[in-house]
């Protein structure tokens, strides 16, 4: 787990499922108590899928040199962007947020996203 004080994110990067195992994701959800949680599940190839349960407000970064694909399961999830616009993600709903874009993920109720970002990428990104 990692977490910042200035990030007070709970962050889990280990891979929690290796291949041909089940994945339980609405067992992982309602086990969750965190109100901005972040846990590997698997890797695929190169890359990762993350499920995140979030609730509130994570700090404005962007991530140089890696993409960060976003798909909501429940809830709803708006990414605001640099510039001043954003875009608002419904249920079934996913964006891709390019390299070097500076964002801010909010979920204004318990959200529940699956992520596919590369296994090197650092969540927190770079800030402002």
């Amino acid at each position: 787990m990692s977490s910042r004080p200035d990030h007070p994110y709970v962050q889990h990067m280990n891979i929690l499922h290796g291949p041909c195992e089940l994945i339980d994701v609405p067992k992982l959800v309602r086990a969750c108590r965190d109100e901005w949680y972040n846990q590997s599940l698997c890797q695929v190839n190169d890359s990762v899928v993350r499920l995140g349960v979030l609730h509130g407000e994570y700090h404005w970064h962007k991530h140089d040199d890696e993409d960060e694909f976003f798909f909501v399961i429940s809830g709803g999830l708006e990414i605001e962007l640099e510039g001043g616009g954003s875009v608002e993600l419904g249920e079934q709903q996913a964006y891709v947020v390019p390299r070097g874009m500076l964002h801010r993920p909010v979920a204004a109720n318990r959200t529940v996203v699956l992520m596919v970002e590369t296994d090197s990428i650092v969540p927190t990104g770079t800030g402002t």
